[in-house]
């Protein structure tokens, strides 16, 4: 399969020529916590996941954590400029500051223009 031709029932396409991208952005953000930080953590989490959705060009944003404690969070936005806007969010910016100062062991992060974007979905 390599293209929308190629697509079966249910399923949708998005694709950018090569070397352009259909416009998303994806930050994908793996931390570890420090031990005992968990009960300031969640409540810090809560908030900015709600901010990010009240940002222009918010798309959606997933968090899922591995049975050995790492997070990773998925946030997209609907272009770069809405995704910078996030970056620099004025309460964002703190909170990146507290996770560093006293919440994170360690983390990552990968920001990703999409190239392509396929989904399935069935009726049954």
């Amino acid at each position: 399969m390599n293209g929308a031709d190629d697509l079966g029932a249910g399923e949708s396409a998005a694709a950018a020529l090569p070397g352009e991208s259909v416009g998303a952005m994806v930050t994908v953000f793996r931390s570890t916590l420090r031990p005992g930080s968990e009960d300031d953590y969640e409540p810090l989490a809560a908030r900015m996941a709600d901010l990010a959705r009240s940002q222009p060009g918010f798309v959606d944003f997933k968090t899922f954590v591995a049975e050995d404690g790492e997070r990773v969070s998925l946030v997209r936005f609907a272009d770069r400029a809405s995704h910078d806007g996030w970056r620099r969010h004025p309460e964002h910016l703190v909170a990146q500051r507290e996770g560093r100062q006293h919440l994170y062991r360690g983390y990552s992060v990968l920001v990703c223009a999409l190239l392509a974007e396929r989904s399935y979905e069935t009726t049954v």
